[in-house]
């Protein structure tokens, strides 16, 4: 199997590298492409050093099984043709085909049938928010459908990239030391500060990021589920957590939830309030499941649930959810 991954130096393209060196794919041949910038760097993938190529429209994906795509949404429309020309599978990590009809957007413990139906050989990895919150519902949706979400979440800096998680930590030190801090990557100041701002607002106030929420659960859940969301950047370094509450055609009970949630795949149970036992960015970073605690009846509605998820949004929010659906279509 001959697998390629385009925006290899990135932090997604990174945690593809770590993923698939641990994982008992067959890959022979492994190819990895990037900008400019980021040409002629080596990584060593299973004690062999590769070199990053430059990504170019030519024969160079010719015989690629699969390509992990996370170079942003404009490299990926522009590259789409170029990478399946000759067969390969894209599985993208951006927002560019999400929403095309004929795009299966695919998160595996949820619509893993989805990913045979491509007729573009294109599939789109979901937002990082929707992928963990959707991980959490498809256990719920099992007992009764889920008719309506109020989700709101708490997003970590490395959400933003490296740079943002860089600008968080200066900003910390700079106000230790007095001074200003100093903000780019946000709009406004993320230390000391919660910023209930994520991409750009949209003609109904709503911020895109908001509205992937909802388009991309319905597409993904194949429901018509209604999702309002408020999306909040947090000063946490990685992890993104969220605050759900979903109304079911009929009352689920908390024990019910509870028993749906450990056995669902994907997911770990982590609901033990009485021992400050719950799921947290500083115990859930660099793992691999949607962790789910503090589930209780909503007390605002006779067949509402509410509950609490965390997840490291570079592996299942992106990197991991897009080697899962590789390995479903093997």
């Amino acid at each position: 199997m001959k697998i390629a991954i385009v925006g290899a130096s990135g932090a997604v393209g990174q945690e593809f590298l770590n993923i698939l060196e641990r994982r008992p794919l067959p890959i022979d041949e492994l190819l990895l492409f990037g900008s400019e910038r980021s040409a002629g760097r080596k990584y060593t993938f299973r004690g062999k050093e590769i070199e990053v190529r430059l990504l170019q429209h030519n024969d160079d994906f010719r015989g690629v099984d699969f390509a992990l795509v996370s170079a942003g949404a404009g490299t990926s429309r522009e590259f789409a043709e170029t990478i399946t020309r000759h067969g390969a599978v894209m599985i993208d990590n951006s927002s560019a085909f999400r929403m095309d009809a004929d795009v299966p957007l695919v998160v595996p413990e949820v619509n893993p049938e989805d990913a045979k139906r491509a007729p573009r050989r294109i599939i789109a990895n979901p937002n990082c928010t929707t992928i963990q919150m959707v991980v959490a519902l498809a256990a719920i949706e099992r007992l009764s459908h889920i008719r309506r979400v109020h989700v709101a979440t708490y997003q970590s800096a490395s959400g933003a990239g490296a740079a943002a998680m860089d600008e968080l930590v200066r900003q910390y030190a700079e106000l230790g030391a007095g001074g200003p801090a100093t903000v780019e990557k946000f709009a406004h100041q993320l230390a000391y500060n919660v910023i209930p701002h994520i991409d750009v607002f949209t003609d109904n106030d709503y911020t895109k990021e908001e509205m992937k929420m909802f388009h991309e659960t319905r597409k993904i859940m194949h429901s018509d589920i209604a999702v309002s969301a408020t999306c909040v950047r947090v000063p946490v370094m990685r992890a993104h957590s969220e605050s759900v509450w979903l109304e079911t055609e009929r009352p689920v009970s908390v024990e019910e939830a509870r028993a749906a949630f450990a056995a669902a795949p994907g997911v770990v149970l982590m609901d033990e309030p009485a021992e400050k036992r719950y799921p947290m960015p500083l115990f859930v970073a660099d793992h691999d499941p949607v962790y789910v605690g503090r589930i209780r009846k909503d007390l605002a509605s006779e067949n509402g649930l509410a509950f609490w998820c965390v997840s490291d949004q570079i592996r299942k929010g992106a990197a991991l959810n897009a080697v899962q659906i590789l390995e479903s279509l093997l």
